[in-house]
């Protein structure tokens, strides 16, 4: 497997720039100007990475060999590093030494890779320590996914596993609850219930968390829908919960 791909975009590539991220090299079309525009190659020589100004037929072909097709470049293309993933027990790690209660998101068969970038968005946004994403049946860290996080998953620790159910037992070692997002759950995700350390899991919109990692949650917690549509998008599921969890340890917390 080739060790670099590229992302596209001008928040994407600052939010890499910005981030850790390794870039090897930045591309901008021929024309494209402005003040992000600036910004970046501002960034790129401060940390040593050439740019190059591809006339526009040369970047065409670029985007065509290179980025998902319908995709929108704004200009501006990076070749980076592959995203390097850590290992569930740094993740523990990272999310003990972090200010405040530790709060993880474990993704059960999410396929989208939009979905996976809205949910890293929504996890980094409200604090959480890190992802832990299944090597099989979910969506890989891709740079449609990276793009679709707004640069959330260059700051964003991702622990990959070959299992995600005995990833859950470790974390419920380590002190963590692991509460299942389910819609036939009896319990509601307001109750308060946060004051420890969390992961949260998340499933697909159709099947939902599976059975085995179910049972493995120690509590399941359901969003009341009262429309006719019966379940929300994963990621928009996702940030009602983890706002609701913010919500108890801050807010209310603040206000006792």
């Amino acid at each position: 497997m080739d060790d670099n791909f590229y992302i596209f975009g001008r928040n994407t590539v600052i939010e890499a720039l910005s981030g850790n991220a390794e870039i090897e090299k930045i591309f901008i079309s021929y024309g494209s100007h402005g003040d992000t525009v600036k910004h970046i190659s501002a960034l790129a020589k401060k940390k040593k990475i050439p740019c190059s100004l591809q006339d526009k037929r040369k970047f065409a072909q670029l985007e065509k060999t290179s980025i998902p097709a319908g995709a929108k470049t704004q200009g501006i293309i990076a070749l980076i590093r592959r995203y390097k993933s850590v290992e569930l027990n740094e993740l523990i790690e990272l999310s003990k030494n972090r200010k405040g209660l530790p709060l993880i998101v474990a993704l059960d068969k999410i396929s989208d890779p939009q979905n996976l970038g809205a949910i890293a968005r929504s996890v980094e946004c409200a604090g959480g320590s890190g992802i832990i994403l299944p090597n099989r049946d979910c969506a890989p860290v891709s740079p449609v996914a990276i793009k679709a996080s707004a640069g959330a998953l260059e700051h964003l620790p991702v622990a990959k596993t070959n299992n995600l159910q005995h990833s859950l037992d470790k974390c419920k070692e380590s002190g963590f609850w692991v509460f299942g997002a389910d819609s036939n759950a009896d319990n509601y995700y307001t109750e308060k219930m946060y004051d420890v350390p969390v992961v949260l899991v998340i499933g697909s919109e159709g099947k939902g968390i599976s059975s085995g990692i179910a049972k493995a949650c120690d509590k399941l917690i359901k969003i009341p829908i009262m429309g006719k549509v019966d379940s929300l998008n994963a990621s928009v599921a996702t940030a009602v919960i983890l706002f609701e969890i913010i919500r108890q340890r801050t807010i209310d917390k603040n206000n006792l």
